[in-house]
């Protein structure tokens, strides 16, 4: 299993899925999203990714993080699940996502096992695809 890690964060693979954790709340700021983005890249070698990221312990998402994610977030990812804790949370990002139409496929998950499945599945498809 690969993993790399900083002071907030742990990032690894697993059966072929991207993972995070964060370590306690944190604040998604424009700094902090650019450094969860190098990590997540540096751990990826420049192969796309799953990415299921544990979004519970965020505290907040300011637009600045938000808007440097929406820019540069999504490189070198074939799809990406968010964990929240919400349904409420889930149901309006998912509504969101619904009409920004990101660059590559993203849901909210109450349930991480959700998104696995969602995820999995998608990578299959995919590779269905390109066999």
């Amino acid at each position: 299993m690969n993993e790399i890690k900083n002071d907030y964060v742990r990032f690894w693979i697993e059966e072929g899925i991207l993972f995070n954790e964060f370590s306690a709340q944190v604040e998604l700021n424009t700094q902090t999203v650019k450094e969860l983005i190098e990590l997540r890249h540096e751990l990826s070698a420049g192969v796309f990714q799953y990415w299921c990221y544990d979004f519970t312990k965020v505290m907040s998402m300011p637009k600045d993080g938000r808007d440097y994610a929406e820019k540069f977030g999504q490189e070198f990812l074939h799809a990406s699940a968010a964990v929240i804790s919400s349904k409420l949370q889930a149901f309006i990002i998912n509504i969101f996502i619904m009409l920004k139409k990101p660059k590559v496929p993203f849901r909210a998950f109450i349930d991480k096992r959700e998104a696995i499945i969602w995820l999995k599945d998608i990578k299959t498809k995919n590779e269905q695809l390109h066999a």
